[in-house]
């Protein structure tokens, strides 16, 4: 008896998904190459142009779908540090903003890097699953990828996966938009591109209570490094006049929250925490890991892939029909304006509006989405040790622990930033808003690493006709395994 059209279709996946998870990780690594030139794409090169006959072929669904799960939620993370410092006294054991881990590593387990997805039918933003949605998620789907049929890799994605747009990236084909060759090859029919965002504005606030939280006299004194030590109240009259006399060290840089936070031994000038040198809070660098994660994923698909430059920032942020640039259409906002006549500019990008989220969909934890910064300091306490916090759900909590009571018993002597740090840390973010009009400000709320991923079933006669066929090899089998 002969299958239809659709039996036949479901076996070729299920071939294409044994194959997937039978290829070891050391092929991987070792067969990772960039492969840039997807099926239906023609190239003008001189003598080595070439113009395809083949129609574009988007990745199928179960493609997708197992390319968007190499970038989401895999499982709890444990908290395996000391809660007490080596002199005794109290170590901060709650400095991860979650406790849902990805196939990544993340400065405090931050999380902070949303994928969208641009295909044939549009953009969608990948969420990332946080907390008890992330368990429940897992309740209904094996979270071992070896466990998961076709079904359920497609119903992970759909859980996941959400519509921003209804067409595809488009910018003009040239410079200033796509650099180089990028023009020809990048962001073509039939190809799926993975784009990294980072949102900077929760990891800045928890880093800021992170740091607050030493003992005293060893907090760091916050300087903004853009703006010099000018004496403005009689104490900071008098720590100048001190400096100027020897008896304490210079401060260059204007102190945040005034020499009041020196009083009483709360902070110290000895560790200055300069805003300029602190940048993205090492929050960005988990973008890079899971850019990796997809490109070895890509290649146990027998996909194309490609790590390049994204079209040029600020493009990608905007999205404006009249002039052809179709982008994320990211809100811009800045409360301040900066009149070069009367004084000189602060460095970008604090003089620069700031791309802050796209309304109800990302969003910032700053201005317009706040009311004022001391309701983002608060948001960032509430999904920490609120009632469904990281540091509250002893149920999710625990599934990296070996029970409950051994996961309670660490929440219970974890501890919680002092109010003294809270307090500074609200101090902190309002100066940030009422001097820049924006948060942060020596950062950008949301961090556009500029490069972004592709992939593709290639155009297999290119490579036949000027390529090393081990190059291709596994590709080309793919057409067979997964019937393309």
């Amino acid at each position: 008896m002969s299958m239809t059209d659709e039996q036949a279709a479901q076996a070729a996946e299920h071939a294409g998904l044994q194959d997937f998870l039978s290829y070891s990780f050391a092929d991987a690594i070792q067969d990772r190459r960039t492969r840039r030139v997807a099926q239906g794409v023609s190239l003008k090169g001189g003598p080595m142009s070439y113009e395809s006959s083949n129609e574009p072929s988007p990745l199928t669904p179960l493609e997708e779908a197992i390319l968007i799960a190499s970038t989401s939620v895999t499982g709890a993370v444990m908290h395996d540090g000391p809660i007490d410092k080596p002199n005794g006294s109290k170590e901060l054991g709650t400095m991860f903003l979650e406790v849902a881990g990805r196939a990544a590593s993340s400065a405090d387990n931050a999380q902070a890097t949303s994928f969208f997805m641009i295909n044939d039918e549009g953009v969608w933003l990948i969420q990332r699953p946080r907390g008890r949605e992330a368990l429940e998620l897992f309740k209904e789907i094996p979270p071992r990828w070896e466990d998961r049929t076709e079904d359920d890799w497609l119903s992970f994605a759909n859980a996941v996966k959400r519509k921003v747009h209804d067409e595809r990236f488009s910018f003009p084909r040239e410079w200033p938009y796509y650099l180089g060759w990028n023009a020809q090859h990048s962001n073509r029919p039939g190809t799926t591109c993975f784009l990294p965002v980072v949102d900077n504005t929760r990891q800045t606030i928890n880093v800021l209570l992170i740091l607050l939280s030493e003992p005293h006299g060893k907090v760091p004194l916050f300087l903004d490094d853009w703006s010099a030590f000018k004496p403005r109240t009689a104490m900071d009259w008098a720590a100048w006049a001190a400096s100027k006399l020897g008896l304490v060290d210079t401060i260059p840089y204007h102190p945040i929250g005034g020499i009041k936070r020196v009083r009483g031994g709360f902070a110290t000038p000895d560790t200055p925490a300069p805003l300029g040198s602190l940048t993205n809070m090492r929050t960005d660098y988990e973008a890079h890991f899971l850019l990796q994660n997809l490109m070895l994923t890509g290649e146990a698909l027998r996909l194309g892939g490609w790590v390049h430059g994204a079209p040029m920032i600020p493009y990608v942020w905007r999205r404006d029909p009249a002039k052809g640039e179709l982008g994320l259409g990211f809100r811009e906002y800045s409360a301040k304006t900066f009149d070069s006549r009367w004084k000189r500019w602060p460095p970008v990008p604090a003089s620069q509006p700031n791309y802050v989220g796209i309304d109800g969909v990302l969003e910032g934890l700053c201005p317009p989405y706040v009311t004022d910064m001391d309701a983002a300091v608060d948001q960032v306490l509430e999904e920490k040790f609120g009632p469904h916090g990281t540091y509250k759900d002893a149920e999710v909590f625990a599934q990296a622990y070996k029970d409950e009571a051994t996961a309670e018993t660490y929440m219970r002597n974890a501890g919680h930033p002092p109010k003294e740090a809270v307090d500074y840390a609200k101090e902190i973010c309002r100066y940030l808003v009422e001097t820049y009009g924006r948060f942060p400000a020596h950062s950008d709320a949301f961090h556009l690493p500029g490069i972004w991923v592709q992939f593709s079933h290639l155009e297999i006669e290119y490579y036949e006709r000027f390529g090393n066929p081990a190059h291709t090899r596994r590709q080309a089998e793919g057409r067979e395994i997964w019937r393309r």
